[in-house]
């Protein structure tokens, strides 16, 4: 659904409801139906202005959400913007923000210091392997064949082991490979999941890794959609929401079942179920068992102090991010991501409610 759509849509439902109540001509509101207290909106009294910046890989969700929450609360002004993990981690170390977007964990370096942060984890998506083969619909790729493509051990389409993979030969054409070329939560996810499923994997993982000279580096998931579609003979990991966006082919990926699922909400839903919840709410969707868990499933978190300096910021981060769990989560599948399960949710909820001024 088009975000400015869905705003006006709320936007009407709220004028609707005030109309309805100054109709009645009387300031006690009309009891619903079965006699209970009309529901009121908790969020209507956050004012102020938050700013967050991070992971380009929830972006969309961020901002539809943002879109429907200023109906919510019209006087509190969010804004997110999309600069990738690495920095979004820099900016909340150096006080930048007020949150940030990460979709992998925070490492020595990064920015913000052991203690002073909390994640919480708002959805989850796939990262689609997106291809650009002209002539070619369906593409299969086991683990290990997708992770000597990315290491530029194979460079043709027509290679042995894409062929045994697909059960037919591609025409012979150049593998070009995309990839972030700034820090980045997504390429972090891409390769511990190559990292724990091919077996001839050599790059490691982290939010940068040494490409091979041969590849091609764009910034931010949509500069990395925009490459792949733009060259023939082009594969590269982009999130769920910029490739369908972008209208890219997805390959499917032997999961850890050995069935060859494509990426889609539904898949991702599945390696959800088998997550486990660390401690710190951090948790591995990547190579979930199941067989219909769609491998290369990632996690997203918005970092959080447990103490803001102020109680305006602390009432605007829990509110917002509340709504962000819970209202907001309706907004998600709309524009390519999958909920959290209810158990991730309400351990979410209760991290946040203890965050303090």
């Amino acid at each position: 659904m088009n975000r400015s759509v869905l705003s006006r849509g709320v936007l009407v439902g709220v004028a609707l409801a005030a109309l309805t109540v100054a109709g009645c001509g009387s300031d006690t509101p009309e009891p619903t139906p079965n006699g209970s207290a009309p529901a009121t909106n908790e969020f209507a009294s956050l004012s102020g202005e938050l700013k967050a910046s991070g992971a380009s890989f929830p972006n969309n969700y961020y901002q539809a959400a943002i879109d429907a929450f200023e109906a919510v609360a019209p006087d509190l002004v969010v804004t997110y913007e999309s600069v990738g993990s690495g920095t979004g981690k820099k900016d909340f170390g150096a006080g930048l923000n007020d949150f940030a977007g990460t979709d992998s964990t925070v490492k020595d370096g990064d920015g913000p210091a052991a203690g002073s942060f909390y994640y919480i984890p708002t959805v989850a998506a796939p990262i689609t392997v997106s291809y650009n083969i002209s002539g070619v619909s369906e593409l299969k790729l086991s683990p290990d064949t997708l992770g000597k493509i990315f290491q530029g051990t194979i460079t043709d389409w027509s290679d042995a082991a894409i062929t045994a993979d697909n059960g037919t030969a591609l025409a012979s054409k150049k593998i070009t490979v995309v990839h972030r070329s700034d820090g980045s939560g997504t390429t972090n996810n891409f390769t511990k999941y190559l990292v724990a499923a091919a077996p001839s994997w050599t790059l490691k993982s982290g939010d940068t890794v040494e490409w091979p000279a041969t590849t091609v580096g764009a910034e931010r998931n949509g500069g990395v959609a925009q490459s792949i579609s733009q060259t023939d003979g082009a594969i590269g990991y982009v999130d769920f929401a910029d490739a369908t966006a972008a209208n890219l082919k997805f390959a499917a990926i032997k999961n850890k079942d050995g069935n060859f699922v494509p990426a889609s909400l539904d898949g991702a839903t599945a390696a959800l179920a088998g997550a486990t919840l660390k401690d710190d709410l951090t948790y591995d969707p990547l190579n979930a068992p199941g067989a219909e868990s769609y491998p290369i499933t990632a996690p997203t978190y918005l970092l959080v102090k447990p103490t803001y300096d102020d109680a305006e910021t602390a009432k605007n981060v829990k509110g917002f991010i509340k709504w962000l769990l819970t209202d907001g989560t309706t907004v998600a599948a709309e524009v390519g991501y999958a909920p959290l399960p209810t158990a991730i949710q309400e351990k979410a909820l209760a991290k946040l409610a203890t965050v303090t001024p």
